[in-house]
């Protein structure tokens, strides 16, 4: 909860404050054998106000013994009642006699649990070569700790924790700490735990167990407590310590069949933990830091605390067939992890209203990766996807209110993660990267162990930088949308003016009361042709007259910094484009992807035409970056996508796909070479991608022999790591059976993670919709539940079964709410099934289906889809007419 909100409705979703733990001594027993777990836990506790009641959370356990230890009342009480709250999931726990005020007590439980497949909670997982090793982890982020011992399992209840595993001797455990101490149990001996005692003793093996006891943590949210039992391999590093010169071990933990496809990502821990201390000037405060890589994992990777874990395709890559873009993705995956060490961990928010504060680590490293050109790349991987979902009525703020489990799960999305991170990144920009991070670094030192509020970041940037952080950002913050800036050239100048912007259209007075504090960041070129860069012009008004001489190139939101749209002339756009292009261009990368992305989002919402993007796009048309032609790829596959219903539409469009993508294929050709740079990679791996979904046959006949001497071979030397995704899906689009039946053998036993992706993703691409139901069949039967989005989006990909996917995800929803319960799962799912719909009769065919169901845990996922829906169905009404004349008429360049 912030710090803002009132106590009344604290009380309705938070515990009681009568009682605060500051440690737990954890004991856990798991018999993978029999899929289940038991344990202790002793709770220490300090009494903030009188009370005989307990209240704390617990789900899906029964529990046993509880007791309740004070100095106080110098006795061991035992409860008088219990009740059991399964809507918010507590137990309440009353006593004869009341603990005092300031009284100090020591609650003790004994639980038991089922290991299910759940990926929630502590659960199992199983791998190897053969699939047959089982072991278990844990994933507690957001509210799942509860389901694996009873705990205060909120944020801001902080304690120190000491986990103690019991297992079986031939395999592994870990947790966030170092193990202290490991010995076999002796069944002769006493164990300082009585519990283990008399729990080994009463089973037939009782020398075949052992027990591991971790060191305690510093003081730790419930959610990013940790830990795992299993047959696990590891791989070991360290780093030194550029701060203190303390030398820490580094290690990555998978099964035995995978662990040497680990290394690049310890790689990636060992060279990005010394530049987080350095930008933060904090050490980082454990004495170890493990990775574990898990066959079923419910999101991509999760920071807890010396112990990182995440799913195969977040952190494995096969050295000797590594594609570049997987290659990043695990990267930045790794190092999110690891900047969560100070966001989130050190620092914690003080409840899921603030998720924001953990996801501001802006993990984009220029020092380790330059040739990624990273700050652009955050463009097209997170900034450009935030402002189309906050372009929605149906957005919410950065901090948003978080009443229940449920809503909690559901802003985990690209406006608590990617545009938190842009509108920080905003704020970098204007302030200063040196003076942003030195007041992070304030924040941080003083709130560490502790939790935070916006505010109190806002406190150590603007101590770093004298301004008022709070009156420049708070809107930004608490506020859903962004605006659009609508530039009037005047003589002597030009008219700027602010409105929120919205996809579908102008926004209503209603929704258009926000007045943000805009950095203008306004690029001009000086007398000698050099640009000059202007941070300093802010609009905090509705709209304001700034003198420059409009005769020369300018530009807002220089390296598109600013979280908002920039609307121009039709004409200006022309001169910008124009500008762009040119030798010795004034605008820098980024400023070139942002007026790309920019003109197709204008036009799409109604504020400009489709015809002026598309000018904007042949303009460019001599651009060397990769990033920018991905940005132009990106945004006519979305018309295609948007248009997929009109087949005359989506020719013309490939046909222009064809002109601009082709010829960078027969200047860079279809192989890669090991002298190429990384943006040669890139280039022609995006244009190879887009000739193929073009249908170019050339570049679609050289995809589909080189599958077919894979096929007839087994040999895969054909086929570039580069070119897996876009081979697979053409060998199933353009084939038949056999090659779907070759992809599916793949998507089931695949030889790396990037392979197995690109394989069930390539499912769903088969024109046959009798295959289409199979891979539907496969998704229900035989899919891992981790792995289910990635089929359903391959045939959401595919026009042929768009429609199909969604009316399969309609007819089966109650089994993705069983299958999906507690999970991200309904929330994915109804994005895939239905985000490709762009119509008025789907929009309220959905809306309609949807009307009597449950929809309580994807309940914004699905008003963001619908909304999605409406727009798409607005744009092609509005602008069908005009995007087919452009096409038909525009001058064709013969390939």
């Amino acid at each position: 909860m912030s710090a803002s909100s009132p106590a009344s409705a604290q009380q309705d979703y938070r515990l009681p404050t009568d009682v605060k733990p500051t440690h737990y001594d954890l004991t856990v027993w798991t018999d993978l054998e029999n899929n289940k777990f038991e344990g202790i836990v002793h709770i220490d506790l300090h009494v903030n106000k009188e009370t005989s009641k307990i209240v704390l959370n617990t789900a899906n356990l029964e529990l046993g013994d509880v007791s309740l230890k004070s100095d106080a009342l110098q006795d061991v009480q035992t409860t008088s009642s219990r009740e059991f709250d399964t809507a918010n999931e507590r137990g309440i726990f009353s006593f004869a006699k009341a603990l005092p005020q300031d009284a100090k007590g020591r609650l003790s439980v004994t639980f038991k649990g089922e290991l299910t497949g759940d990926m929630l909670g502590y659960y199992r997982s199983s791998g190897g070569k053969d699939g047959e090793l089982k072991y278990t982890l844990t994933q507690f982020e957001p509210t799942a700790a509860r389901r694996a011992f009873p705990c205060w399992d909120e944020p801001l209840l902080k304690a120190t924790f000491a986990v103690t595993l019991v297992s079986r001797v031939n395999s592994v455990n870990l947790s966030n700490m170092p193990a202290a101490s490991e010995e076999v149990f002796k069944p002769d001996g006493a164990d300082p735990e009585p519990w283990i005692t008399q729990k080994l003793s009463s089973l037939p093996d009782p020398g075949q167990w052992k027990i591991t006891r971790f060191e305690t943590t510093p003081p730790v949210s419930t959610y990013l407590v940790a830990y795992a039992n299993g047959p696990f391999e590891y791989l070991e590093s360290s780093y030194k310590s550029p701060l203190s010169g303390k030398v820490r071990p580094l290690r990555i933990y998978a099964t035995g069949d995978v662990i040497s496809q680990a290394q690049f990502a310890l790689d990636v821990k060992r060279m990005v933990l010394p530049l987080y201390e350095e930008v933060f000037d904090i050490e980082y405060p454990l004495p170890k830091l493990d990775t574990l890589v898990a066959n079923d994992f419910d999101s991509a990777a999760m920071e807890n605390w010396g112990l990182i874990t995440g799913r195969t395709q977040a952190f494995l890559l096969d050295p000797k067939s590594a594609d570049t873009k997987y290659k990043q993705t695990v990267a930045a995956t790794q190092s999110h992890e690891v900047a969560h060490m100070w966001f989130g961990n050190i620092t914690t928010m003080e409840w899921w209203d603030n998720l924001y504060l953990n996801e501001d680590g802006r993990e984009d490293h220029p020092w380790v990766f330059p040739e990624w050109k990273l700050d652009s790349e955050f463009l097209g991987s997170n900034f450009f996807p935030a402002r189309a979902l906050d372009a929605k009525l149906s957005s919410h703020p950065i901090e948003v209110e978080c009443p229940d489990a449920n809503m909690i799960n559901q802003i985990f999305d690209h406006l608590s993660y990617a545009k938190a991170g842009s509108v920080l990144r905003m704020l970098a920009g204007y302030v200063g990267e040196e003076r942003f991070l030195k007041g992070v670094s304030i924040y941080l030192k003083k709130h560490m162990y502790k939790n935070s509020v916006t505010k109190d970041l806002w406190d150590g940037i603007q101590a770093a930088t004298d301004l008022d952080i709070p009156k420049m950002m708070d809107n930004w913050v608490k506020k859903m949308g962004y605006p659009v800036i609508t530039v009037t050239e005047k003589e002597g100048g030009i008219h700027v003016r602010q409105d929120r912007f919205l996809e579908t259209g102008p926004a209503d007075p209603k929704d258009n009361e926000t007045i943000w504090t805009v950095p203008l960041n306004l690029l001009t070129v000086g007398s000698d042709g050099q640009p000059v860069l202007n941070k300093e012009v802010l609009l905090d008004e509705r709209e304001k007259f700034i003198s420059l001489d409009t005769s020369k190139p300018f530009k807002l939101n220089a390296d598109t910094t600013g979280f908002y749209a920039v609307q121009y002339s039709a004409d200006r756009l022309v001169k910008l484009g124009q500008q762009a292009a040119a030798p010795g261009s004034p605008f820098s990368l980024s400023d070139r992807i942002g007026l790309v992305s920019d003109a197709l989002a204008l036009s799409k919402a109604g504020y400009t035409s489709v015809s002026s993007a598309l000018e904007l796009i042949s303009a460019l048309r001599n651009e060397k970056e990769y990033l920018v032609w991905d940005a132009i790829g990106s945004k006519l596959s979305s018309i295609a996508s948007t248009w997929w219903e009109n087949e005359h539409v989506v020719e013309l469009l490939n046909a222009l796909r064809r002109e601009l993508f082709v010829p960078i294929v027969e200047r860079l050709g279809l192989d890669y070479k090991s002298s190429d740079s990384y943006d040669d990679i890139q280039l022609r791996t995006l244009a190879i991608e887009q000739a193929a979904a073009a249908g170019d046959p050339w570049v679609v006949g050289e995809l589909k022999s080189r599958f077919d001497h894979f096929l007839k071979t087994g040999d895969d030397s054909k086929i570039p790591s580069d070119l897996t995704n876009v081979t697979f899906r053409i060998a199933v689009q353009e084939g038949g059976q056999g090659e779907w039946e070759a992809i599916k053998r793949i998507a089931a036993k695949a030889k790396n993670p990037a392979q197995g992706l690109a394989a069930m993703r390539s499912m769903g691409a088969s024109k046959d919709l009798n295959l289409a139901e199979k891979t539907f069949d496969f998704i229900m039967n035989e899919a891992r539940d981790q792995d289910t989005f990635y089929y359903a989006d391959g045939l959401m990909r595919n026009f042929v079964t768009r429609r199909f996917v969604a009316n399969m995800f309609k007819e089966h929803l109650a089994a993705f709410q069983k299958r999906y319960a507690g999970h991200f799962g309904l929330i994915r799912w109804t994005e895939i099934a239905f985000g490709g719909l762009s119509s008025d009769k789907d929009y309220e065919e959905t809306a309609a289906f949807f009307q009597d169901k449950d929809t309580s845990k994807f309940d914004m996922a699905l008003k963001q889809t619908l909304d999605s829906i409406r727009s798409r169905a607005a744009w092609v009404k509005r602008s069908s007419g005009e995007l087919t004349q452009w096409l038909e008429e525009r001058p064709k360049v013969k390939l």
